[in-house]
């Protein structure tokens, strides 16, 4: 088994059932190493936290540690898949998300701003300022009016055509967000960064 720190092709098993590298003498679990590789496929297969748990018989809260790891990891390949195919941006417009079953009128604060761009028919998203930025009072009815009207009037938008990869992906994060319940304003961008890469490499996920 080679080493999962350096790759080195020869490693030796302890007592302890651990192995160690015969060059950079570090030391890992194969059992741990075995539930990792197991919980990624299950997450690139596209099981939900909950699901994987009842599939392995793990402990949910470890899943989702798990499934923490992995999406931080996804929303930096994101990253760096970005940045080397910026120049390429074609289109870009923002998007106000907020689950279907609240009325945006009374749950202004809970609006998730967020602006995709498109390239080479993929996205990149990047989380906009929150409502909190723009220093209304949302218990104002009239402050409430103004906030809706500035955020529907104030966009930034280039779209070659109505229909296109961006509004595509809008569509599919509608649907891939719904399986979800409560997530939190922290952990949002790293959902959104896990639809992206679904979205971007649905014919064929990267792992």
């Amino acid at each position: 088994m080679k080493c999962i720190y350096c790759e080195h092709p020869y490693t030796y098993l302890l007592g302890d059932r651990q192995r160690k590298c015969s060059k950079c003498k570090r030391k890992f679990s194969p059992q741990k190493v075995v539930r990792e590789e197991k919980l990624l496929l299950l997450f690139t297969e596209g099981y939900n936290a909950r699901k994987t748990a009842k599939e392995t018989g793990m402990h949910f809260a470890t899943v989702q540690k798990y499934y923490e790891k992995f999406r931080r990891t996804v929303a930096l390949y994101s990253d760096e898949q970005y940045q080397l195919h910026n120049q390429s941006v074609t289109d870009y417009d923002e998007y106000l998300y907020l689950p279907k079953s609240l009325k945006i009128e009374d749950n202004i604060d809970k609006l998730q701003h967020f602006l995709t761009l498109s390239y080479d028919n993929k996205v990149y998203n990047l989380m906009m300022p929150t409502i909190q930025r723009y220093n209304f009072d949302t218990n104002d009815e009239q402050e409430k009016k103004l906030l809706l009207k500035y955020l529907r009037f104030n966009k930034v938008a280039k779209l070659s055509k109505v229909h296109n990869t961006i509004t595509e992906f809008w569509e599919f994060f509608e649907r891939f967000i719904l399986q979800y319940k409560g997530v939190s304003d922290e952990q949002f961008v790293f959902y959104l960064k896990e639809a992206e890469w679904r979205f971007n490499y649905r014919n064929k996920i990267p792992i």
